[in-house]
């Protein structure tokens, strides 16, 4: 046999293997192949083909891999049990670009499940040469590496401490100032995973100069950077007054207002995200925003959007509005209570209703005319059919209560609340129940009614739905297994 001949055969296994491991990760990109891949035993036949000495059938055999992992984590916990990532690890620095993206790539699919599996990722000594990665000329390797730490960040605040251990902060904030789009949007939401654990890993970030970088990107064209950004700046933000403060410093009011009017849904939610994180600090900075058009602004993005969006925005209104008086009444002037009534009508989703509810409370909590403005809105109602409807879920029911509206409310609107209840309360023992155990009822024996009067005959008529020793005792939430031990009969059924 020539040497031709024999070279052939070598050459015919070359070919075979490069067409397998390209057969597999084109199979492994589609679902629907993953199962009977993985009943195949496609893993123990990739693994050998990390450490191919041609290098496009390693990163292949990466690729693939990469693309099972990401599929589940059944599939990822196979990658870890088979030894596959110290090979993974070890051949990080030594090979080219093509084959260090492949391998990050299986890094962040296998990280991405559980925290079980990034902490695996971390114990082979992972972290160490993805950061080496940051360092790497090619702007690929740096967004895989960057993806492959934030993916293992975001688990809890002992991942995310590993990651700033091993130096990546610094190199990932370079990585935001790079000219590449696609790099600085994962530098972003890396930043992001990082930050939102804890105030000391948002001050390691801080510490790093990223919210300068940060803010100067708010007004970047591309929404998906934007989306990133402002998700970072909220995470360095909501922990303490002084990461607050130094968010604020970077001058991002007005220009993030301009977000709220983005036509990108995200970027108005992290927008608003961004402003009510600040908001919930103190009524300080709660006057800025609102000293700066952040109300207004908030109020008409509440009324051009549906859905989760309008969360943040309408949590931020009883933020402000929570803080005092003056703040309060500059929620009613800018017109946030039609909007919140609006979401109350428009919503399907309860948690949302209940936030509109809680921050309609948070503004009328203050003094009687604040009660007003948002008994006037004739809210009324439609707060007591929340309350009253048993689809309705428990903290919904909890925040239609109507209480904080009850706090030095004009007779008229006592009057109007209490007789909403007066006609379903006797009719309805559900309601009865969950009258008391929201401490409604409890409230209503502090009302200062006058004798004889419409008020109090409402008060009369709830208080006759109940057995003598429940309203002396005026039972509130924390007070009805008390009762119970007294010994009182708190059977509210149809029978009794």
């Amino acid at each position: 046999m020539s040497q031709r001949q024999v070279l052939q055969v070598f050459e015919q296994y070359q070919r075979a293997r490069t067409q397998f491991v390209q057969a597999v990760a084109e199979l492994a990109a589609r679902p629907q192949n993953i199962e009977t891949l993985q009943s195949a035993g496609v893993m123990s036949l990739l693994r050998p083909l990390l450490l191919d000495v041609v290098p496009t059938i390693q990163q292949t055999a990466a690729l693939a891999l990469g693309r099972l992992a990401n599929y589940n984590d059944d599939l990822a916990e196979a990658v870890v049990k088979g030894d596959i990532l110290p090979q993974l690890v070890c051949s990080l620095s030594e090979q080219n670009r093509f084959y260090k993206k492949a391998a990050a790539f299986v890094l962040r699919a296998v990280g991405k499940h559980s925290p079980q599996l990034a902490q695996a990722i971390v114990q082979c000594g992972a972290l160490e040469m993805l950061v080496i990665c940051l360092e790497d000329f090619d702007p690929g390797v740096k967004e895989a590496a960057s993806w492959a730490l934030g993916y293992i960040a975001r688990h809890n605040s002992e991942l995310s401490q590993a990651v700033v251990d091993a130096g990546a902060v610094p190199l990932v904030v370079l990585c935001i100032q790079e000219p590449e789009i696609a790099l600085k949007r994962i530098a972003a939401s890396t930043l992001s995973d990082i930050s939102k654990h804890s105030p000391e890993l948002a001050q390691t970030v801080v510490d790093a100069g990223a919210i300068a970088h940060l803010a100067q990107m708010i007004l970047n064209p591309d929404a998906k950077l934007k989306r990133q950004v402002l998700s970072a700046l909220s995470q360095i933000a909501k922990h303490s007054v002084d990461l607050a403060e130094l968010v604020v410093e970077a001058e991002i009011f007005p220009v993030v207002f301009t977000c709220l009017k983005d036509s990108d849904e995200y970027v108005k939610k992290n927008g608003a995200t961004l402003i009510r994180e600040i908001a919930k600090h103190t009524p300080e900075l709660s006057q800025l925003i609102v000293n700066t058009g952040g109300v207004a602004a908030v109020i008409d993005c509440i009324g051009s959007c549906r859905g989760t969006v309008r969360l943040p925005g309408i949590m931020m209104l009883g933020y402000v509005a929570a803080h005092s008086e003056n703040l309060s009444m500059a929620v009613i002037v800018s017109k946030g209570i039609p909007s919140l009534c609006a979401c109350l009508i428009e919503e399907h989703e309860d948690h949302i209703k209940a936030a509109a509810a809680w921050a309609l409370g948070q503004i009328g909590r203050h003094t009687p005319e604040h009660a007003r403005a948002v008994a006037e809105s004739n809210v009324l109602p439609t707060l007591l059919a929340m309350y009253m409807d048993i689809r309705s879920s428990e903290d919904l029911q909890i925040k239609a209560t109507l209480e904080p509206l009850l706090h030095d409310a004009p007779p008229n609107i006592m009057k109007h609340i209490v007789g909403q209840f007066s006609k379903v309360l006797p009719h309805d023992s559900k309601a009865r129940r969950l009258f008391v155990t929201t401490g409604g009822l409890k409230k209503l024996q502090e009302i200062q009614a006058e004798p004889g009067s419409l008020l109090q005959e409402y008060i009369n008529t709830i208080n006759n739905c109940y057995p003598e020793e429940i309203v002396r005792i005026n039972v509130s939430r924390i007070d009805v297994d008390f009762a119970l031990a007294l010994g009182c009969v708190f059977m509210f059924d149809e029978q009794q």
